[in-house]
C-alpha cells in the first residue's frame, strides 16, 4: 500500500513509512540508531521479543501505555504518554511492521515500528528490534527518524532531542532488565 493511501486510511503523517524495517530515513529527518548487547542464548532472545512485542519496552520506561491490541499486530494504535495530570504528554502512534521469533534457529530478529498520528508531537517512525545472531549473541536495535509535528514542539527542538535520548536510554535499560530476568545471579 502506498504512503498516501495509508495515511488517508490510518492517519499516518510522515513519508517513507515503513522505513525503519530496513534501516532507513526521508532525507530532511534526524535519525536515532542505538544498538546494545544484552547476553546470549534463545531463552533470552525469546523472552525479550515477548516484551517487546507486549509492550513491555515501553512501560519500563516509565510509559503510560493504550492499546488496542495486547501485542503490536500492524494496523494497532497506541497511546503512549508521560508526565502527571494536565501536564500529561500523550503520543499517538500506529503499528507499521511486525517482525515475530521464528521457531527455531539462529540468526533472527523479532520487533515492530510504529509511526506516528495526528497529536503526537513528533513525525516519523520508531522501531524496536532484538537480534540473536549466529553465535547465540543477543542484541537490542533501537531507530528513528522523526521531526517536529509543528512550530510549538520545533522551538523547542533541543529539549525534545534530549528528551528522545532519555525515553531511548529507559527503553534499553528496560531491555536489559527483560534480559536480566530469568537469568542466575
Amino acid at each position: 500500500m502506498s504512503d498516501r493511501k495509508r495515511a488517508a486510511k490510518g492517519g499516518l503523517n510522515y513519508p517513507g513509512i515503513g522505513n525503519t524495517q530496513q534501516g532507513n530515513a526521508p532525507g530532511v529527518y534526524s535519525r536515532v540508531r542505538k544498538e546494545v548487547r544484552l547476553g546470549s542464548g534463545l531463552a533470552l532472545y525469546r523472552r525479550v521479543a515477548r516484551g517487546i512485542l507486549g509492550w513491555e519496552l515501553q512501560r519500563r520506561a516509565g510509559l503510560r501505555v493504550r492499546a488496542e491490541a495486547p501485542t503490536a499486530v500492524p494496523g494497532t494504535r497506541v497511546v503512549s504518554g508521560f508526565g502527571i495530570g494536565p501536564f500529561r504528554l500523550d503520543a499517538p502512534c500506529e503499528v507499521v511492521w511486525v517482525r515475530h521469533p521464528a521457531p527455531d534457529g539462529a540468526p533472527q530478529s523479532a520487533g515492530f515500528g510504529y509511526g506516528t498520528l495526528p497529536g503526537h508531537p513528533a513525525r516519523g517512525e520508531e522501531s524496536f528490534e532484538v537480534e540473536i545472531d549466529s553465535q547465540g549473541e543477543v542484541f537490542l536495535r533501537i531507530q528513528a527518524f522523526s521531526r517536529p509535528a509543528n512550530w510549538f514542539y520545533a522551538v523547542g527542538g533541543p529539549v525534545a532531542r534530549a528528551a528522545q535520548r532519555y525515553v531511548t536510554s529507559r527503553y534499553i535499560e528496560g531491555a536489559r532488565t527483560l534480559a536480566a530476568e530469568g537469568t542466575p545471579p
